[in-house]
């Protein structure tokens, strides 16, 4: 057969590239029309898409891959055999978190709406490359803590604060901009942070310590600064370490070695050994845990916000790849098995985005009633919303087929990353753990969740009955902790769909109901019930800006 050819390309999809992550994401361009103020709406969605372009360029895609094909290395030591203690990374890291830090994902204390603009930036940046979100949320999750004490945030706010990326290490006060890791975790302890054995011994000047322990787990290691943990005269206190002392010599940060990872790859997770290592206390001996857990449940609400994202980058794809594959004389978008999966898998990210955006807008409000919310809602959606990402990057990079298997997807990647943000920052039962500590202490913080799951009242006969059944959950909260993660998940779904209901388009939120709340759903995706208009729900889903 003369000019037959083995190697034309047919059925493939296009490249999913050079186009708008922002505007091409309905369910997050709605949250952000809904929490933003008239007056700041062009702003914030001028910058918004400026970032989505650039999240969806091929430019940024390539630097994305590169970043996690060539994870960091450890240098203990020069050449010389001097201890320098750094991490060394690949360049498209440098000019990610760079981007990063320029679009304002540090930056949302200070701000106008700055919550709910910056968890929109972090869902889309999230989508990119996940690695570089670590220190971009211990970051911005410092300025709470630095807030217990007004010298220490006059100095390091502004900067941590800034859109400037400094990744030299100096001292703070010749620094444009400043990134901050934390370390809480031992070995010894995990979770049970109040376990930890550091020892912090006072120094003669006020306020200062030095630190000798052994950190199992240390964020973002190559930071200006931590928050960390250890044990005073008083107790378990806070305390900020800098890499570079006021002087200009480092500080005492030994670096033992990096983890390595299942995913995250191009994130460098560390361990760290404090030997005399200089420390200066934030809030007071003893109260270490009260000092920083603003800084921990803002990381929760990111890991939640970065769980949203990795889901809506995982449907996008499936949804993009099923719209131009043939298969059995037809497209895969239009076959209603697969139908059914893409609309699944949509309703999952799309009740992610409307929860973590909601409680973006709860910061942005900073009112008693809001602050309550924040206090139960936070882990419920933590749990929640992490807890789903990792079996729909599995049933999405199955979309693809053998394709998703295969590296060059993207699919893998995604697959790896997904189960990240349910451990980080307290793993699933920590979370639900911490639901029913806020139960059973803090009253307030149940009814600012009730009032907001009653905004929908009567809207939906499934949603009614669901919010019944939560109430009987609710009615007895005596040996609680065995169901705890039943209760935390009803509360997180419950809410989920109070949003959905008031919120997203009929379609959506009448498939949300009938699956989540009315029961009708099986034990994978793919198995909505029948009379749903899951063509609508699958188009909204559809990456096209």
């Amino acid at each position: 057969m003369a000019g037959f050819s083995t190697h034309t390309v047919t059925n493939q999809p296009p490249p999913l590239a050079g186009y708008d992550l922002f505007a091409a994401d309905r369910a997050l361009v709605d949250a952000v029309e809904r929490h933003t103020p008239d007056e700041l709406l062009g702003e914030v969605r001028a910058e918004l898409s400026a970032l989505g372009r650039a999240g969806g360029s091929a430019q940024l895609q390539e630097w994305g891959g590169q970043a996690n094909e060539q994870p960091p290395r450890l240098r203990t030591h020069d050449r010389y055999g001097h201890r320098i203690d750094e991490v060394e990374f690949h360049p498209a890291w440098h000019r990610l978190l760079g981007k990063g830090v320029s679009a304002g994902l540090t930056g949302a204390w200070a701000r106008p709406a700055g919550h709910v603009r910056r968890a929109a930036g972090f869902l889309l940046w999230s989508q990119v490359e996940a690695g570089t979100c670590c220190p971009l949320s211990m970051t911005h999750a410092a300025v709470p803590a630095l807030r217990a004490d007004p010298a220490l945030a006059a100095l390091w706010e502004p900067r941590v604060t800034s859109t400037v990326y400094d990744p030299e290490l100096r001292p703070a006060a010749g620094k444009p901009g400043a990134l901050f890791g934390m370390g809480m975790t031992e070995k010894q302890g995990g979770s049970d942070v109040r376990a930890n054995s550091t020892r912090a011994r006072p120094l003669a000047e006020e306020g200062t310590y030095a630190l000798t322990g052994h950190k199992w787990f240390c964020s973002a290691p190559m930071s200006d600064a931590f928050l960390v943990l250890a044990q005073a005269p008083e107790g378990l206190t806070c305390f900020l370490v800098p890499r570079v002392l006021d002087d200009g010599t480092r500080n005492v940060f030994l670096l033992q070695r990096l983890k390595d990872k299942l995913g995250n790859r191009s994130n460098a997770s560390a361990e760290v050994e404090f030997d005399g290592t200089w420390a200066r206390r934030v809030g007071e001996e003893g109260r270490g845990v009260r000092t920083i857990i603003g800084m921990v449940a803002a990381t929760r609400l990111d890991c939640a916000l970065g769980s949203a994202g990795l889901m809506r980058q995982a449907v996008a794809r499936a949804v993009h790849h099923c719209t131009y594959r043939e298969a059995f004389g037809g497209r895969l978008l239009d076959k209603p098995l697969m139908r059914n999966v893409l609309a699944d898998l949509a309703l999952e990210s799309e009740a992610a985005t409307a929860l973590a955006l909601r409680l973006a807008a709860a910061y942005d409000d900073g009112g008693e009633r809001e602050r309550a919310f924040l206090r139960l809602a936070v882990p419920a959606a933590k749990y929640w919303i992490t807890k789903r990402c990792a079996p729909v990057a599995v049933e999405a990079a199955e979309c693809l087929g053998g394709n998703g298997y295969v590296e060059e997807s993207g699919m893998p990647r995604l697959v790896r990353e997904s189960p990240l943000n349910s451990v980080w920052e307290g793993a699933g039962n920590m979370q639900a753990l911490d639901v029913l500590r806020a139960l059973q202490r803090e009253p307030g913080a149940l009814d600012a969740c009730l009032t907001e799951i009653g905004r929908a009242h009567g809207a939906d006969h499934r949603l009614d009955r669901a919010v019944r059944d939560l109430f009987t959950e609710l009615a007895d909260l005596e040996g609680a902790e065995g169901r705890a993660r039943r209760l935390v998940e009803r509360l997180a779904v419950v809410l989920q769909g109070s949003l959905l209901v008031r919120h997203a388009p009929p379609a959506v939120a009448d498939a949300f109901c009938a699956s989540r709340l009315g029961g009708d759903h099986g034990g994978t995706f793919g198995t909505l019930p029948g009379g749903l208009d899951l063509a609508s729900v699958v188009e909204r889903a559809r990456p096209v800006s």
